[in-house]
C-alpha cells in the first residue's frame, strides 16, 4: 500500500513540476502533457523548439509550428566533408547553398535526414545495370581516343582464356559422377568458364556496327549479366560448398552436355529447378477445404530452389550456357532442344 502511495506521489508531483496541475488547475488534457514531453525531448536532443505564437520571429521552414535548429556547441560536426556531400547527393539535395559554410551543410543535412528520413529504393535492375557498363565502357573508349586500328576492338567482351578444348573437357566429362566430389567440381568450374569465353569470343567476332547496335548492346549485356549471375555458383565450387542436391543435379547436366545429350540436359534441368513437386514455387494454402491430395504438400514435395534469390540466377544462367552449348557444339536433331531455332 505504502508502494502505491509513493508512486501516486511521484506522479503528482512529476506533474507539478511540469506546471500541468497546481493550486488553481487541478485537470489537465493528455495532448498538454504530450507537448511538453516533446519539448524536452527535443531540447534533451539539442534542438530549439520554436513556439507557435512567437510573433517577433515567424518560421521559414515548411512546418510553421516547430522549426528545428542544431546548436553548434551541443552537436559537434561528426561527418567529413565528403560523406556529407555524397548523402546529400543521395537524397537530390544542393551540396551548398549561397555562403554556406561545411558546417551550415551538415545542420542542413541533419535537418533533412530528421524530417524525411531515407527510404528504400527498391530493387535492382540487372540487365539496365548491365547496358548502363557496356555503354560507360563505349563512352571511355570515345572519351580517350583510339588508333586507327583498333575499331574491330571496340565494344569486346572481356575473355577468360581457360587453355583446353572441347575434346579435353570431353575426356573429364567421361569421369563426372564417380563419387569423387572435389574432382566433379572442378570439371564444372572449368566447362562453365569454358562455355563463357567461348560466348564471349563469338559476341567479339561481331561486326563494329552490329556491336553498337541496339540488339548488339543488349546481347552483350545478357553476356556480363549471366557472368555475374555465376559468380556465387564459381565462389561456391571454389570453397566446395555447394548443397549436395544442386551439385548432384549440375553434374548429371554437364555431363550431358558434354555428352552433347541436349535433351537430357535439359530435363535434367527441369528436375533440379521444378522437380516432381505439385507446387513449383511453394504453397501455404490452396484452399478452405480438406482435400485428399492434401497430405502431398508438405515441405520435401516443394521445389525450393528457385525461391532463393541467388540460386535462381546462377541457374538461369547454366540454362543460358545450355543453350550456348547447343549451339556451337551440334549433334543430332533428335537430341538437341528446339533444334535450328537459335
Amino acid at each position: 500500500m505504502d508502494l502505491l502511495k509513493a508512486e501516486i506521489a511521484r506522479k503528482r508531483k512529476n506533474l507539478e513540476e511540469k506546471e500541468l496541475v497546481g493550486e488553481s488547475k487541478k485537470y489537465f488534457k493528455r495532448s498538454e502533457l504530450s507537448r511538453k514531453e516533446e519539448a524536452e525531448y527535443f531540447e534533451r536532443c539539442g534542438y530549439k523548439v520554436q513556439k507557435k505564437d512567437d510573433k517577433d520571429n515567424p518560421s521559414t521552414s515548411s512546418n510553421p509550428v516547430l522549426e528545428l535548429e542544431l546548436t553548434e556547441e551541443k552537436l559537434p560536426m561528426t561527418l567529413s566533408r565528403q560523406e556529407v556531400i555524397r548523402s546529400l547527393r543521395e537524397r537530390g539535395e544542393p551540396i551548398r547553398l549561397f555562403a554556406e559554410s561545411d558546417y551550415d551543410a551538415f545542420q542542413r543535412l541533419r535537418k533533412i535526414e530528421f524530417l524525411a528520413p531515407e527510404v528504400n529504393k527498391g530493387l535492382r535492375n540487372d540487365l539496365k545495370a548491365a547496358l548502363d557498363k557496356i555503354d560507360q565502357q563505349y563512352l571511355n573508349e570515345v572519351v580517350g581516343g583510339q588508333d586507327p586500328g583498333e575499331e574491330d576492338t571496340q565494344h569486346d567482351l572481356k575473355v577468360h582464356e581457360e587453355n583446353t578444348t572441347i575434346e579435353e573437357l570431353e575426356a573429364l566429362g567421361e569421369s563426372l559422377g564417380q563419387g569423387d566430389d572435389d574432382k566433379d567440381m572442378d570439371v564444372i568450374t572449368k566447362v562453365l568458364k569454358f562455355l563463357l569465353g567461348v560466348w564471349a569470343k563469338d559476341l567479339n567476332g561481331r561486326e563494329d556496327h552490329v556491336k553498337r547496335g541496339v540488339q548488339g548492346k543488349l546481347t552483350s549485356a545478357t553476356q556480363k549479366q549471366t557472368e555475374s549471375y555465376l559468380k556465387p555458383l564459381f565462389r561456391k565450387l571454389r570453397k566446395r560448398s555447394l548443397p549436395a542436391d544442386i551439385k548432384e543435379s549440375i553434374t548429371d547436366i554437364i555431363k550431358f552436355m558434354l555428352q552433347r545429350e541436349y535433351v537430357k540436359a535439359n530435363d535434367a534441368y527441369l528436375q533440379m529447378a521444378i522437380g516432381n513437386a505439385p507446387w513449383p514455387i511453394g504453397v501455404t494454402m490452396v484452399g478452405i477445404h480438406a482435400r485428399t491430395g492434401r497430405e502431398k504438400i508438405f515441405s520435401k514435395h516443394v521445389a525450393h530452389v528457385l525461391n532463393d534469390e541467388t540460386q535462381r540466377k546462377y541457374i538461369q544462367g547454366l540454362k543460358r550456357l545450355m543453350t550456348i552449348c547447343q549451339k556451337h557444339f551440334s549433334t543430332d536433331p533428335s537430341k538437341c532442344v528446339e533444334y535450328n531455332a537459335l
